[in-house]
């Protein structure tokens, strides 16, 4: 089985925030799996589906962003999984916005709810997702920028780029994380051909843009 865990801050106040792009990805990928009925487990919010035959859970921690490994050290020491079935997905300011970028592994790169799943996991060897957010405009804080709201602009903009996150994400928990990367790290001057897509059906047989 694989685990995929998006990142951001539990409660009404922080719906559509640039730092919770992590739990929208992860919403619509419980739904594109026919997840089951959310439920309280790990210190966060969980739901479990099937997809390619293997079990695929879904967790969103509510432990705040900076202490996100705590919730996800439960999960993995639950499911006896190893790093490299868990894929963390979060927002990133030194992405533009809307791009995506997957890693293997890697350093936290100033992403705190990263950070804090290393030092809970005690390792850098797990993949992650990250979600472009854009740098704060001049004279911001950067922690207000992260938990501004977005602007319509950018909403447009995430709400693509959550729905590209949850199809990588299956393509990640069905071909690896070489693959993954290979079809959603793409250069910003590409043509980018999955801008047309319009809905979260990943077909393992062959390209899904429409």
């Amino acid at each position: 089985m694989k685990l995929v865990v998006g990142l951001g801050n539990p409660g009404r106040k922080y719906q559509q925030t640039r730092h919770n792009v992590g739990f929208v990805a992860a919403s619509k990928l419980a739904a594109a799996i026919g997840a089951s009925q959310v439920k309280v487990k790990f210190e966060g919010e969980l739901a479990e589906g099937i997809f390619q035959a293997d079990k695929l859970c879904v967790l969103c921690p509510h432990t705040f962003m900076n202490a996100s490994g705590r919730s996800v050290r439960k999960a993995v020491d639950f499911y006896k999984l190893s790093p490299d079935s868990v894929l963390v997905i979060c927002d990133d300011m030194n992405l533009e916005t809307g791009r995506l970028r997957l890693r293997a592994c890697g350093s936290a790169g100033g992403q705190k709810g990263i950070a804090d799943i290393i030092r809970h996991l005690e390792t850098e060897s797990f993949p992650r997702l990250r979600v472009g957010i854009g740098r704060p405009p001049g004279g911001w804080d950067a922690a207000d920028y992260v938990l501004g709201k977005l602007t319509s602009d950018e909403q447009t903009e995430i709400d693509l780029a959550t729905t590209l996150a949850a199809d990588a994400a299956l393509l990640w928990a069905a071909r690896g994380i070489g693959e993954a990367m290979n079809r959603y790290n793409r250069d910003p001057t590409a043509p980018e051909p999955q801008r047309k897509k319009k809905s979260t059906t990943f077909r393992p047989d062959g390209p899904n843009d429409s």
